[in-house]
């Protein structure tokens, strides 16, 4: 009798302890360090009041529209330069050559995240570190335009070639990243969709200036012209657009907000120092469980961006005139030129209107959902073999995408912004991973996908839904994107929307915490009653002390 009484008395304390157990003793200890990051990711305002600063506005678009070009360049004229340095191989097999050097400086990106990242983060600040990737882009730039083809220089020649790509990708790694960091650090609340987006807006505007240089080339030089030495123009042009930008670089000042931790970086470092914690800014930022899924779901967001860019306006000049044939390149180039042209005010447009959303990703949303049918309709509208067909296949694509892009650079910067001593390198390092996987694999992927798509078209004419093949590897990324920041993406304006993920957040840790729970509820039952054997009779007819004293009472 005795261990039965015993043995309820056990499982009334465990009933007991179910209700003052420490929530936080069934949470393991990295979910645990999560809640607690994102808890005070929440708690620490970004608001901080910028002052609008216009030359650090102008440093930033100056510096992409520069870096952008001369970056650019390569990927419009990839035809002429695999002629020139693999003249051996098919024009197929040249153009794929081309795309991988493209690649290569692609690859260099999130090295150049992390050298750039640390400068800006940690050592000079972030306009020293634009000054830096100014002149590293700047000296390839004008070598590749120097450099002897295959005919003289042989094998030695393509091996040049993807080292000075891969210089100009470790240059462009931390040059638009810094940019947008510079620009939005020093942007009031208010206007930081707006600036964000004339920032962003200046990249494209280098492919801009890019493509309008190839299309000059192209037309004014007959096409021996442009094999032989046309193409090296427009990396000439660098050495004329270096001076200008160094100059406006040159009168900007840093972001107040990254100069106000000057005293408190100096003890921030005496303290890793004396701690053994003096760790580069991107160990800092990887050794957290919250800032490792923020940059996961920032690369499944700007892997749908960065490849719908060069699907359009790298991928599809090539794929009308020199793929399918319906037009010149000179004639595809002018098209490519003219939708950047819209393209651009676009930005601008949705990058004002994403500051009057209350949830800056809400814009972002409603793009990307509609990223998921614009390029399989605009490789479908491709098959009309009309002019204005082709045009407006784009530019209904280019105003898709401009709804995720006018908002990015500031959503880019808001997800990093509570800890200015990171935000550098968690914008680059997100940024440039996109742009690795995604961005610089395109050309090759799109490639490879046109030449099955055209192999199970065979020499059918008029067939279609092979023809789409390309267009469904943007509407995955484009569904990547949309799980990302429905379920792995926290941003400040949650606390301002009340933002469902919150609620559901909290939501599970319950039922995680419950199921636990009753869990380790069964388990002490059948413990209890394992050891101590108790009759099911003495236990149906049993009545807690408390019961009976309450029933004695009513009596």
């Amino acid at each position: 009798m005795n261990n039965s009484t015993n043995a309820i008395e056990g499982m009334e304390k465990v009933r007991e302890h179910d209700e003052t157990v420490d929530d936080d003793s069934e949470v393991p200890h990295e979910e645990k360090l999560m809640k607690d990051e994102e808890d005070t990711f929440y708690s620490q305002s970004t608001d901080h009041d910028g002052d609008d600063n216009i030359w650090g506005l102008l440093s930033g678009v100056g510096g992409n529209i520069y870096e952008w070009y001369d970056f650019a360049v390569y990927g419009l004229l990839a035809p002429e330069i695999g002629k020139t340095f693999f003249p051996d191989s098919s024009p197929e097999l040249q153009l794929i050559n081309s795309f991988g050097v493209y690649l290569a400086a692609f690859l260099m990106r999130p090295l150049g995240a992390i050298f750039f990242g640390e400068i800006g983060d940690r050592v000079l600040g972030r306009k020293n570190a634009l000054v830096f990737s100014i002149v590293l882009i700047t000296v390839p730039s004008v070598l590749m335009g120097l450099l002897p083809g295959y005919d003289k220089w042989g094998i030695t020649a393509p091996i040049l070639l993807v080292l000075l790509r891969m210089f100009q990708g470790l240059s462009v790694g931390g040059q638009l990243a810094g940019s947008y960091v510079i620009s939005i650090e020093q942007s009031s609340s208010k206007n930081r969709g707006l600036r964000g987006s004339i920032c962003d807006a200046s990249s494209v505007g280098g492919f801009f200036l890019a493509s309008a240089m190839t299309s000059l080339v192209r037309r004014f030089l007959t096409e021996e012209q442009v094999d032989n030495w046309g193409w090296r123009v427009p990396f000439w042009i660098s050495l004329l657009l270096a001076p200008m930008l160094y100059y406006v670089v040159n009168h900007t000042e840093d972001s107040k907000i990254w100069e106000e931790r000057t005293e408190q970086k100096e003890t921030e470092k005496i303290i890793r120092e004396q701690e053994h914690l003096n760790n580069p800014a991107f160990v800092d930022l990887l050794s957290s469980p919250f800032r490792r899924r923020q940059l996961f779901g920032m690369v499944g967001v700007l892997g749908a961006i960065t490849g719908s860019f060069y699907i359009l306006f790298l991928f599809t000049p090539v794929y009308l005139s020199i793929m399918r044939g319906y037009m010149s390149e000179a004639n595809a180039d002018l098209m490519t030129f003219i939708v950047v042209g819209c393209y651009i005010c676009m930005i601008v447009f949705f990058g004002g209107v994403s500051d009057k959303f209350p949830h800056r990703m809400d814009l972002m949303k409603i793009g990307i959902i509609g990223l998921v049918v614009a390029c399989p309709v605009m490789f479908g509208m491709f098959e009309c073999e009309s002019v204005i067909g082709f045009f407006l296949a784009q530019l209904q694509f280019a105003f898709v995408l401009a709804m995720v892009e006018g908002g990015k650079a500031a959503w880019e910067v808001e997800l990093w912004m509570n800890d200015p001593s990171l935000s550098f390198t968690g914008v680059a390092i997100g940024h440039n991973l996109a742009a690795t996987f995604f961005g610089g694999t395109m050309p090759l992927v799109a490639t490879f996908l046109y030449y099955r798509s055209d192999a199970l078209a065979g020499n059918d004419e008029d067939a279609f839904w092979p023809r789409l093949i390309p267009a469904l590897y943007i509407s995955l990324l484009a569904l990547m994107a949309l799980s990302s920041l429905n379920y792995l993406i926290r941003h400040p304006h949650d606390v301002r929307t009340g933002d469902v993920k919150m609620r559901e957040a909290e939501e599970k840790k319950n039922r995680q915490r419950n199921k636990k729970m009753k869990k380790k509820r069964k388990e002490m039952f059948q413990k209890l009653e394992s050891s101590l054997s108790i009759d099911d009779t003495f236990l149906s007819t049993y009545i807690p002390p408390s019961v009976q004293e309450t029933t004695s009472a009513k009596v």
